[in-house]
């Protein structure tokens, strides 16, 4: 099929493996990416049938047969199914059911057409399904960027089909970013009983992927805004002070670099960079912190020292 040009940026969170916290990146990564530049409009779709992104975003219970992504599906444009949601974010409905999409969605190209007659004039976040199947693919194919969390060692083997799946397309590997999540600090492993974070960087490293710097710690706090109640809840308005409310920041400021819509940020060299504190989260002792707040964490991240003298607006 004949491609229309793309809109102007695409972002793919995708993960083989669940708990990974995908959608929670996605979500959040929104919220942070819309504060960081009030003027630039995003876009959050979410290619599953949970319903999670419907129940943090809504700000009106759906009516009955409303529209939702399978009739912008049909359709072949977005533009008469976007809601104006919380925080300022834009999203469409998921669908109740994603089978009928898979089945219409073997073209691997639609999506990204899709979107490209939708003429978003902003930043297209896709939060896809824990698979490697018709969506997701479609998915690939229409981004810009695929972020692929990975918070231990069963989800970077994960991600190792995921880096397969793009060579098998023939897509450009480049655009494919490993994001280190939930990652516990205080979790060592090895012979030598090095953190964990540390083992899953050199393994990273050592495959060739390319790698965001900033790392997203494990938070009970942040958890408990997920599952507290039936709405989640947004890390940047309920968790400042938390080592993930900066992190978030951060990686947010590291993509916007990235995508040439911020300060540009050098990528450190692939799977490298990324810089823990081998100190556990205290959530509860960082209620008063600042996001730009000065920390001592035994390594501070790439991020963290480039960005140290960049205004803090939040």
């Amino acid at each position: 099929m004949s491609l229309p040009e793309a809109p102007r940026f695409v972002l793919t969170v995708s993960s083989n493996k669940g708990g990974v916290g995908k959608t929670t990146l996605s979500a959040n990564l929104a919220i942070y990416l819309r504060a960081l530049r009030e003027e630039l409009p995003i876009l959050l779709v979410g290619l599953d049938d949970q319903g999670s992104l419907d129940r943090m975003f809504s700000i009106q219970p759906r009516e009955p047969g409303a529209k939702n992504l399978k009739h912008g599906w049909a359709e072949r444009s977005l533009a008469g199914v976007i809601q104006l949601g919380e925080y300022g974010i834009h999203f469409v409905p998921s669908p109740p059911d994603v089978a009928l999409l898979k089945a219409r969605a073997e073209d691997p190209h639609i999506l990204r057409a899709i979107l490209a007659r939708t003429a978003w004039p902003g930043v297209v976040i896709l939060d896809t399904k824990s698979d490697l199947e018709a969506l997701t693919l479609n998915a690939f194919h229409a981004a810009d960027r695929i972020l692929v969390p990975v918070a231990d060692w069963a989800s970077l083997e994960e991600a190792g089909k995921t880096f397969r799946t793009l060579e098998n397309a023939r897509l450009d590997l480049e655009r494919a970013r490993v994001v280190l999540t939930l990652v516990d600090r205080r979790t060592r492993g090895g012979e030598e009983g090095l953190p964990l974070a540390h083992l899953l960087q050199d393994e990273i490293e050592r495959r060739g992927w390319p790698l965001y710097a900033t790392a997203l710690s494990r938070s009970p706090r942040v958890e408990a805004l997920n599952s507290a109640s039936g709405r989640p809840l947004s890390i940047l308005h309920q968790a400042r002070g938390t080592a993930v409310h900066r992190e978030l920041r951060e990686l947010a400021e590291e993509i916007l670099g990235d995508l040439g819509l911020g300060e540009r940020l050098p990528l450190p060299p692939r799977g490298g960079g990324a810089g823990w504190s081998e100190a556990p989260e205290a959530d509860a002792g960082e209620e008063g912190a600042e996001l730009g707040a000065e920390t001592t964490p035994a390594r501070r991240s790439w991020a963290a020292e480039l960005l140290g003298g960049v205004l803090r607006r939040l």
